[in-house]
């Protein structure tokens, strides 16, 4: 059978005319934000999008269709339909076969959004590898190993295996740049204590990069944005929480893809709303800078001068000049 999509009226002027157009993923509205801010934040994370001269294109799938940019009367059905499904890769198939509907993930997002002519897509954090050991880890990695296209994003959630997950991101060949940071986020803070490679430091190096990596093999361009140090969660009060989440998970019996909404509702609930605060400013931001991203792809805008630079990790692997 055919796959059906369906374009918003918005998307398919903007790709008309050739202009940018950022996906958005229809998960962190259906499952990651309570109702009915989760509408509110929606809403506003578009018209960000907007104010940076690309079109916002929230990806879902309604009644059996791919949709690629959604009206506002679907946008009330993704934030307020509390049986909506959570649709990863391996899920499409089935709602697109049966009429179903459901929120698209980071990976299903990312599939679609490729599919579709799109080339930035802007979410909160990344999935990865579980803690605990084990082999559970998020189709976020594989997918962005097999899918052109740049990602906006906070890191991976810091309710994961932050290590881990930087070393099957590596192994995955999948590029990650850090933007206008030499450390990799930690989602809710600054910095998760892990080192990058690469950092870029201005919307068209990022765009320089997608260009290049495009040429050379399909897969993901990873752009990871810090909170400023001033927005993030209280480190001191993160750790705690996570750590007393995380024993409550063990004594309640909580595993697999269950563990992550537990802990992050748990998050919720403990830090009284100041872990939603923090996961706002990033969707926010992450949504701000896509869309530069996007303009200066579409423009193909000058690097002016400013060089791609590595990030020294120790002296034997010294930064190129």
């Amino acid at each position: 059978m055919p796959l059906t999509v369906s374009r918003s009226p918005e998307v398919a002027a903007a790709q008309a005319r050739g202009g940018a157009v950022v996906a958005l993923e229809s998960t962190l509205i259906a499952h990651g934000l309570p109702r009915p801010r989760n509408l509110e934040v929606a809403r506003d994370v578009e018209e960000i999008v907007r104010r940076q001269g690309a079109t916002p294109a929230t990806i879902a799938v309604l009644d059996g269709t791919v949709h690629i940019g959604l009206t506002d009367v679907a946008l009330e059905r993704i934030a307020g339909e509390e049986s909506l499904a959570k649709l990863g890769i391996r899920d499409l198939p089935v709602a697109l076969a049966t009429g179903g509907s459901g929120a698209t993930t980071v990976a299903s997002t990312a599939l679609l959004a490729a599919r579709a002519g799109i080339d930035v897509f802007a979410t909160g954090g990344l999935g990865g590898v579980h803690r605990g050991g084990g082999y559970d880890e998020s189709a976020d990695l594989a997918a962005l190993a097999a899918t052109s296209i740049l990602v906006v994003c906070a890191g991976v959630k810091s309710i994961l295996d932050v290590a881990a997950t930087l070393e099957r991101l590596e192994s995955l060949s999948v590029s990650v740049l850090g933007y206008r940071t030499d450390a990799f986020p930690g989602f809710y803070l600054t910095d998760s204590g892990h080192p990058l490679d690469w950092r870029i430091e201005e919307p068209a190096q990022a765009a320089a990069v997608f260009t290049a990596r495009r040429a050379l093999q399909p897969g993901a361009v990873v752009v990871a944005q810090p909170l400023p140090v001033g927005e993030q969660l209280d480190p001191l009060l993160h750790d705690r929480v996570l750590a007393d989440a995380l024993v409550a998970a063990d004594a309640d019996g909580i595993a697999g893809k269950a563990v992550t909404p537990y802990l992050l509702e748990n998050l919720h609930r403990v830090t009284g709303g100041e872990s939603l605060r923090a996961n706002v400013r990033i969707i926010e931001r992450n949504a701000e800078l896509a869309a530069r991203i996007a303009v200066a792809l579409i423009d193909g805008a000058a690097l002016d001068g400013a060089p791609i630079h590595a990030v020294p990790l120790d002296t034997a692997r010294p930064a190129p000049s």
